[in-house]
């Protein structure tokens, strides 16, 4: 009489699947870019369950999302969402919530890079894209620069919608009178995901532009951070 095989064991593995369908070998032939979304969530939980291997495990759990944003919609997910989800139990939901940190760590590690040059709108998105798209307060940062546009520091100067009475040029000027830097940048994000600046983003960002020039420390822009988008004051002549 045969041992019985335990649950454990008897789970539908990545192994499981056809070579060409197999996420660990396609990643190793041809780079992770050319993974789908659920078939790097695959690697990420491991195994799938009794009934389903970890590739359709995966789909099942994206599939829950009904905003549209794919993968992104795990950071706002609890660990308690996750394990509502049938075959997601309590090591499977950590190890998600793990990886969508650790992606808001990498880039949010950007800024702290020795010398990272701001060269354009472009280089401002990529330092907080990750870090800022799914924030559901607005935040108010200001990057400090030298003469050769150097990130010097990044000052987190509020959290509230962009008013006059919340960012106010003596806590937005503070740390960059104290750091003698040369300008800055400040960058904002909208929680709706759509960065077009309002009235009172333009009306704010004029009145810093002014405080600015009296202090001697130039504006060079204003980036809205929207949900994989952004728009900059420079480039549509708002500075």
């Amino acid at each position: 009489m045969g041992e019985k095989m335990s649950g454990e064991n008897s789970r539908l593995k990545i192994k499981d699947l056809p070579l060409s369908e197999r996420p660990y070998e396609k990643l190793e032939k041809f780079g992770a870019e050319m993974l789908s979304d659920s078939e790097l969530l695959a690697i990420i939980i491991r195994t799938g369950t009794n009934d389903e291997t970890s590739v359709s495990l995966a789909q099942k759990i994206l599939k829950q999302d009904d905003g549209g944003l794919g993968l992104a919609f795990l950071h706002d997910v609890s660990l308690e969402q996750l394990m509502q989800i049938k075959g997601i139990g309590r090591v499977k939901a950590i190890q998600i919530k793990a990886v969508m940190e650790l992606s808001k760590r990498v880039a949010s590690s950007y800024r702290t890079r020795d010398k990272y040059v701001i060269s354009s709108p472009q280089d401002v998105s990529n330092m907080f894209m990750e870090e800022m798209r799914h924030l559901k307060k607005e935040t108010f940062k200001v990057i400090l620069l030298n003469t050769k546009n150097h990130v010097m520091k990044v000052v987190d100067v509020s959290v509230g919608s962009l008013t006059a009475s919340i960012v106010h040029p003596r806590e937005v000027f503070t740390e960059a009178v104290k750091a003698g830097c040369c300008s800055v940048i400040f960058v904002h994000n909208h929680p709706s995901g759509d960065p077009e600046p309002s009235t009172e983003d333009i009306n704010t960002t004029a009145r810093l532009v002014s405080a600015g020039d009296i202090l001697g420390i130039r504006v060079l822009d204003h980036i809205i951070i929207g949900d994989g988008k952004y728009i900059s004051f420079k480039e549509k002549g708002l500075i």
